[in-house]
């Protein structure tokens, strides 16, 4: 006589797992839609209206944008139309230009560089102008955040490699306001006609353009009011440490794997003095004094 039992709780456990998966992904679903309407992000398909490649693997793109303007240091998921993969990409805004100059908080475009890193960032970099994207953003904090008590004191902004993207959009929104930027590349260098730094110094590790080696060899944060970096996290550390060592005020923007980019998912957890914090919804920017690199 055939028993069926074993089969039966077989099948039955697999429905109990199948409704638990279900009702995880319903009400991590209803996070991440109430979280969204709780912020200024939004998410909308964009007309790309520009693509070229400004490096060997990176590529410069630029989308319409009706939502809100970003600010330094903040992100966009950018997912193509033409799409093989299901989740957008953190890529950093690194520019705007409003569509009106009277309404520069709202429409325009923005404009992202892309690194070659996997199949995501492909097709991102294969757009042509006149596709479509989804983008969602702007997501995360902002240096002008970071950077609440403002004065005339020079600043120092710190870049390494496409990291270079949300410095640059922050460069733009210092006006008037002192600063030198310092920006590392393995070969050539780009993303640095628009700005206008006090002093700019610029670090290939090949020697074709500017001093050769890294940036960090290259800079000394004393004389400094605060300093705002972004870059491969071995950078970071070391910019960290000596600003930790001269006491100066250091931020910087790292850079983990996401999901959803608004906190649901619990995908980006960032090591920090405190405890634990989400990238995407704590940061991307943080104090240097508060990081714990070596997690």
């Amino acid at each position: 006589m055939l028993n069926f039992s074993p089969i039966c709780q077989q099948v039955r456990g697999l429905f109990f797992y199948a409704l638990a998966e279900a009702l995880f992904t319903t009400i991590r679903s209803c996070f991440f839609t109430a979280s969204l309407l709780l912020s200024d992000s939004k998410l909308m398909k964009c007309e790309c209206t520009s693509s070229a490649f400004v490096a060997g693997d990176v590529a410069a793109l630029e989308f319409l944008w009706p939502g809100p303007a970003p600010r330094g240091g903040q992100f966009f998921l950018l997912k193509p139309q033409r799409t093989g993969v299901f989740l957008g990409r953190p890529i950093s805004a690194a520019g705007w230009k409003p569509k009106n100059a009277a309404k520069p908080l709202s429409g325009g475009i923005v404009s992202f560089l892309v690194l070659r890193r996997g199949r995501g960032s492909r097709e991102l970099m294969d757009m042509r102008p006149g596709e479509e994207a989804e983008l969602l953003g702007p997501l995360g904090n902002t240096w002008a955040q970071m950077d609440s008590n403002a004065d005339t004191s020079p600043i120092a902004l710190v870049s390494g490699g496409v990291g270079i993207a949300p410095l640059l959009l922050y460069a733009c929104e210092l006006g008037k306001r002192p600063f030198d930027f310092y920006a590392g590349f393995r070969t050539g260098s780009f993303g640095l006609e628009k700005i206008k730094p006090r002093s700019l110094t610029i670090a290939t590790e090949d020697g074709s353009q500017g001093l050769k080696g890294r940036i960090p060899d290259f800079f000394t944060p004393s004389g400094y009011r605060a300093v705002f970096a972004c870059g491969p996290e071995p950078m970071l550390k070391i910019v960290g440490d000596a600003c930790i060592a001269s006491e100066i005020p250091c931020y910087v923007s790292l850079e983990k794997h996401m999901a959803c980019g608004v906190g649901a998912c619990l995908g980006c957890t960032v090591k920090i003095t405190g405890g634990n914090r989400l990238c995407c919804k704590d940061g991307p920017i943080f104090n240097v004094e508060e990081v714990c690199f070596d997690h």
